[in-house]
């Protein structure tokens, strides 16, 4: 079994930065990848960024530039640095893992862009 822990959503203004953070634990071998897809209300969940075993990284062409995937194997830790944030970013960010042939969410953390 294998939980993911977000944290570090919340309310930021018009061009600020945040930080999410998501934690693994449980059976971790054979991490394919981590990453984070994103809701917003009355839309489909969305990726926004992904970083592979190789650290390879893929971004949403509506995030390049502004936020910033990494991860930290020896915590079982992906980040999500977004920087320059939109109110078109609002949503909730879940954070995503394949560990062999298993896809795996978490719970999802808010983050709000509003002034």
């Amino acid at each position: 079994q294998v939980q993911l822990v977000e944290s570090g959503g919340g309310l930021v203004q018009p061009g600020g930065p945040l930080r999410l953070s998501c934690a693994a634990s449980g059976s971790l071998f054979s991490i394919y990848a981590l990453g984070w897809y994103r809701q917003a209300p009355g839309k489909d969940r969305e990726l926004v960024a992904t970083i592979t075993i190789g650290t390879r990284t893929n971004y949403a062409e509506s995030v390049k530039g502004r936020f910033t995937i990494s991860r930290d194997d020896a915590k079982n830790t992906v980040y999500l640095q977004m920087n320059s944030l939109k109110p078109e970013d609002t949503a909730v960010y879940y954070c995503h893992a394949v560990i062999g042939t298993t896809a795996y969410w978490g719970q999802g953390t808010q983050v709000s862009v509003s002034s």
